[in-house]
């Protein structure tokens, strides 16, 4: 059963496909199909997920997977959010993305820095599809105004996880894997598409 990944992502795809693959489905990105990239308009993880899903679908025919993701900092009123991968403007960096969160904060002096990742991950059957799964996976943390560690990507080294004492960039790669928004959402998934697998 193929479905189409609503993202060129290779790293995605490598770590969907083994997932999804004992269950049957196959994945293919959707740049190899040569589906346009879609426009994220919505204001929720959950909305813009299932924008990227629906257009992947609605350029295939297939059934499509999207996810959508971000880092939520509770003295921010939920920023950076939706917007956590172009939060410094045009042109955005992990760097410069990790730069203005540590600015905005240190303007908050004494403000609880407490903080989530987020991941929701949509499978649409068709881009009609009245009843898409949604599966959605959170990380509490912290955010440290220092960076520590150089693994992972993205606010990893401010991410600190204060029940392992370290940083998301500061783990193994197969630890955070393991127990990340994004592993989360994904088990959540898979129970539900053992589910579906027959209906699609």
């Amino acid at each position: 059963m193929k479905m189409v990944l609503a993202s060129g992502n290779q790293k995605k795809l490598v770590e969907l496909e083994a997932l999804l693959a004992p269950l049957g489905f196959e994945l293919v990105t959707q740049s190899e199909l040569g589906v346009p990239e879609a426009e994220e308009t919505g204001l929720t993880f959950v909305e813009n997920a299932l924008i990227k899903a629906r257009n992947a679908a609605a350029h295939t025919g297939l059934p499509a997977i999207s996810d959508d993701s971000g880092l939520e900092v509770d003295a921010l009123q939920g920023a950076p959010g939706i917007y956590s991968a172009r939060f410094s403007g045009v042109g955005a960096t992990d760097a410069r993305n990790n730069a203005l969160l540590v600015e905005q904060l240190q303007a908050l002096p004494g403000v609880p820095l407490t903080a989530r990742y987020h991941a929701v991950i949509a499978v649409m059957r068709h881009a009609n599809d009245p009843v898409p799964l949604i599966a959605h996976g959170a990380w509490e943390g912290e955010i440290l105004l220092t960076p520590q560690g150089d693994g992972g990507f993205g606010y990893d080294p401010h991410f600190f996880d204060p029940l392992r004492h370290c940083t998301a960039a500061q783990m193994p790669a197969e630890e955070k894997n393991r127990i990340s928004h994004r592993a989360l959402a994904l088990d959540s998934l898979l129970q539900q598409l053992k589910n579906l697998r027959e209906k699609i």
